[in-house]
């Protein structure tokens, strides 16, 4: 009675369409993978006539909230499938992420097809690591896929993981924190979260990082060390774990769901780029959301139960981009990336920012890996750490370059790609660029809009006679406006810790350094070495 009540008062809450049939519950069914491992999976039916299927495989578990889910899909008239993945929640083996999921994928779907109530329309719907599920076995299961729901997920972790060729440190540990946490008594974890996870401000803060792990969870964390070893975008070992490669055979309607704070934007994005190269038209939506916003799963269940019913039907709604404008709410574009004009703001001696290159001397700071320059918001793991923030103590501090325009008579929309050209010089030859867009308003508040890190090692890019490098760094796109008034801020410094793990400055590997080495690093900003913005106006 208490899981009706609570179904129903999320669907009235969500404005889900009406029940389409009872549920019957049919738990710890065992399903038996090719090697003999046995996968725990739960099935809510629905007695709605000829229901299609909707399969999510998780490694999270399968009771409360997941509980809600299964029925609100088996509600509205679908077959809901829900499976821990190996090794997690009574699942059999070792969970090994990544791994295993397009195989034990495939070998569900056969358990599938063999079952009385599979009518051979099936569905994938998931958030995040379901959403690596989905795209592990997408390809595989041929004209019986009849839609996807992918939100704030990707074909490929390996390019979040090494985001602008470092290592996204808060993201990796913090989530091998989560998965060491979830066999403990709730009030255990809830006193933990309480007090700040403080064990895992130890790990983030820990050299070298093979011992982050230990000191974050207790103990050494197999896919953690193998993801400081395996760095190499080539390396063999994410042959196995990637599924980019087959994203443009898939030819179901595909709804996909980030947020503009999303640690995973940029790879959803380049999927949904590969899928319509290949022909496809996937409907996008890009929100004010961070991986964890409860905005974000509003839209997840409403928007993502509302396509699975048109599209189990053989009525998908008509393909569009649906994006969040900061401070001018919804647009519906074409397409992504849209057309528009490209426009750019110059970086100047004395901190200003303008149309057109400056001149002067370089701006100067210096980088100090033992106390690297922090993070601040942005796209994390922890929804209670990511999105916009308040950057003005990050601002204050000496290794932290402030670029900021004069106040704007009119507003400035930005929408699509962002980009910077920073011309840097200085020691080490290891050194990393962070470039951070923010908008100050009138009092002053200065919040991050979107930004991007590159890691340089020697060759990586150009140098001219004078050792002075040219380093393109890659922002988040955005879709934001600067109201009149505002000002437009960047940022530019040697890092973000502990969003990406500090750059040693020796070229040390990843999980071995130990030894630091800082330095004075220069910043040009004239005609011959213009250090710029670029964006597109909307």
């Amino acid at each position: 009675m208490l899981a009706q009540v609570a179904t129903f008062a999320a669907a009235r809450a969500l404005r889900l369409p009406r029940s389409a049939g009872r549920v019957t519950y049919h738990r710890h069914q065992r399903v038996r993978m090719r090697d003999g491992v046995i996968l725990m999976t739960d099935h809510y039916a629905t007695d709605a006539p000829d229901a299609g299927t909707v399969l999510i495989r998780t490694p999270y578990g399968r009771d409360w909230p997941v509980t809600l889910l299964g029925r609100l899909i088996a509600e509205r008239g679908m077959h809901a499938v829900i499976q821990s993945c190996r090794g997690t929640y009574g699942s059999g083996g070792t969970f090994e992420p990544l791994l295993h999921e397009q195989a034990d994928g495939a070998d569900t779907v056969d358990w599938l097809r063999r079952q009385p109530f599979y009518n051979g329309r099936l569905a994938l719907f998931g958030s995040s690591y379901q959403g690596f599920t989905e795209w592990a076995v997408a390809p595989h299961v041929g004209d019986e896929l009849r839609a996807m729901v992918l939100v704030c997920t990707t074909s490929s972790t390996r390019d979040s993981t090494y985001a602008g060729e470092a290592f996204a440190l808060d993201t990796v540990l913090t989530w091998a924190e989560l998965l060491a946490a979830e066999g403990q008594p709730f009030l255990t974890r809830q006193r933990e979260l309480r007090r700040g996870q403080p064990k895992l401000l130890r790990g983030l803060a820990t050299m070298p990082l093979s011992s982050a792990d230990t000191v974050a969870v207790g103990a050494a964390v197999p896919f953690f060390q193998e993801w400081l070893r395996e760095v190499e975008p080539g390396a063999a070992y994410w042959a196995s774990r990637v599924f980019d490669a087959s994203v443009p055979e898939v030819r179901a309607p595909i709804l996909m769901i980030t947020g503009w704070h999303d640690i995973f934007l940029p790879a959803q994005l380049r999927d949904y780029a590969a899928l319509k190269a290949a022909g496809a038209d996937p409907h996008l939506m890009i929100g004010p959301w961070t991986h964890g916003s409860p905005g974000l799963l509003g839209a997840w269940l409403r928007e993502g139960l509302a396509f699975l019913c048109a599209a189990m039907a053989g009525s998908p709604p008509a393909s569009a981009v649906d994006v969040h404008m900061g401070n001018a709410g919804w647009r519906t574009l074409p397409d992504w990336p849209p057309s528009g004009r490209p426009g750019a703001l110059f970086l100047r001696a004395g901190g200003g920012l303008g149309a057109g290159a400056g001149s002067g001397a370089p701006s100067r700071y210096y980088y100090d890996p033992t106390d690297p320059t922090p993070s601040a918001g942005g796209a994390v793991l922890a929804a209670n750490k990511a999105g916009p923030v308040d950057n003005r103590a990050l601002e204050e501090r000496d290794d932290v370059l402030v670029f900021t325009g004069e106040p704007l008579e009119s507003p400035l929309d930005l929408l699509g790609d962002v980009s910077a050209t920073i011309f840097t010089h200085g020691e080490p030859e290891f050194f990393d660029v962070f470039v951070r867009l923010c908008d100050v308003d009138p009092r002053g508040r200065s919040t991050n809009v979107c930004d991007g890190l590159i890691r340089v090692v020697p060759g990586r890019f150009p140098r001219d006679q004078d050792g002075v490098t040219r380093v393109e760094v890659p922002l988040y796109p955005t879709a934001y406006r600067f109201p009149a008034g505002h000002r437009v801020r960047v940022q530019v410094s040697g890092g973000a810790h502990p969003r990406w793990a500090r750059n040693p400055g020796t070229g040390e590997p990843l999980g071995s350094a130990v030894e630091m080495r800082g330095g004075q690093r220069w910043v040009y900003h004239d005609e011959a070495r213009p250090s710029s913005l670029s964006f597109t106006l909307a």
